[in-house]
């Protein structure tokens, strides 16, 4: 699918973590991002990634934003002279709310919308210079599958934001996922290894150019190998 035709898509939806984000963040949850947005901007690590997507500039480029949330990611690059955009979510609700945004922000003609597991989907979504997934990998349970056909895509520039893999990490991850399970809520929090999410990336051709963190995010951008930029390694 194109971007910038306005056009939303709703596949079924296949395997994984599309299907529980659906369920787990629902229109109460989108609103609440959609004011907080609104009210202070994209999220630190989230503004963090963006210096590191723009590089040199993005005039005219694509963008395709994979677990898009509120659209922040992909609304902040039109801003900033990226052309067209996809906006690929599990959530109905959450696409609502960056359809809505998009209007008010007057970018609507340059966004597509496709609800549904990015993994099913891939084959049927276009390449894009600058592919972004923001706290999406935490989501996910088959680290290689998302990174393998996310990064197959990116023809340029290749982001994401997904926790740090201490072992204090892991294990209060794992005691928000058992509290899920007991409540019968299907999200589940993955920690997966940096060392192998690094890996996978550069199997690809890509080379990191930016990388900083807090006490639980890390947030990275890679590039193709014959486009490098001396890396940003701050925090």
């Amino acid at each position: 699918m194109d971007g910038g035709s306005g056009d939303e898509s709703r596949p079924g939806c296949g395997p994984g973590c599309a299907c529980a984000v659906g369920n787990e963040f629902g229109e109460r949850t989108a609103r609440s991002e959609l004011r907080s947005y609104r009210k202070d901007g994209p999220a630190k690590t989230t503004r963090w990634l963006l210096d590191g997507l723009r590089g040199e500039g993005v005039d005219g480029l694509t963008v395709l934003d994979i677990g898009a949330g509120g659209g922040a990611a992909h609304l902040d690059l039109l801003r900033a002279g990226a052309a067209s955009a996809i906006d690929v979510d599990g959530s109905p609700a959450f696409v609502s709310g960056a359809r809505e945004e998009a209007g008010r922000q007057g970018v609507s003609d340059r966004v597509s919308y496709v609800v549904g597991d990015f993994v099913t989907l891939a084959p049927t979504i276009a390449p894009a210079d600058l592919v972004v997934l923001d706290r999406v990998l935490c989501c996910y349970p088959d680290m290689q599958a998302l990174v393998r056909q996310s990064v197959a895509r990116a023809l340029l520039r290749y982001g994401l934001v997904y926790p740090r893999d201490t072992w204090w990490i892991r294990a209060m991850s794992a005691f928000v996922s058992g509290a899920a399970r007991l409540a019968r809520r299907r999200l589940r929090i993955h920690i997966h290894r940096t060392a192998e999410v690094d890996a996978t990336i550069r199997a690809a051709g890509f080379v990191p150019t930016y990388h900083r963190s807090n006490l639980y995010w890390q947030v990275a951008v890679y590039e193709r190998a014959d486009a490098t930029a001396p890396i940003d390694r701050r925090g």
